[in-house]
């Protein structure tokens, strides 16, 4: 079933139903403070440049993890490997972050921002900026490290749900 609006038409659900029709990797972005680890889906994910090596990544203003990236002023993307539809449901929803970290196997790479041992890839990346707009935040990450376990599915983002790719 299609959907069309303009203008002040377009409603949040009408807007987030469209940009589900897109298949995107789930990510879950991380950092780590002295109150322990923070991290949230992220399925706006994307590279700016390979040289030098820089990714961005959008989050809403009021997202939990977004103080602790700040200030700890690290990041790491964690492209969630095929089967961790539960894991994308843990960090996009209201679960606390003791019981998000309890979902998966983490470490550290390059930054201290946890890594998910069993990641599809990992960008591992010092904030060098964050640019306001309107309700999101976007975070500018210079890339530090990066890790590929290149035999794994990866989880995607489509339509609303989860599916294995």
């Amino acid at each position: 079933m299609g959907f069309e609006a303009t203008g002040r038409e377009i409603t949040q659900g009408g807007f987030w139903r469209t940009v589900g029709s897109r298949p995107v990797g789930a990510t879950v972005i991380t950092a780590s403070h002295n109150a322990g680890p923070a991290g949230f889906l992220g399925l706006s994910f994307a590279h700016v440049s390979a040289e030098p090596p820089t990714v961005l990544v959008s989050a809403g203003k009021t997202t939990s993890a977004l103080p602790v990236i700040r200030d700890t002023g690290h990041f790491a993307v964690n492209l969630l490997p095929g089967g961790a539809e539960d894991m994308a449901r843990m960090f996009g929803g209201t679960a606390d972050m003791t019981e998000r970290f309890a979902a998966g196997q983490w470490g550290s790479f390059v930054t201290g921002a946890p890594i998910l041992k069993t990641a599809a890839a990992v960008f591992d990346c010092r904030l060098e900026r964050a640019v306001e707009d309107e309700g999101a935040v976007i975070l500018v990450g210079g890339v530090r490290g990066v890790r590929s376990d290149g035999n794994t599915g990866v989880t995607i983002a489509y339509q609303g749900g989860y599916r294995d790719f």
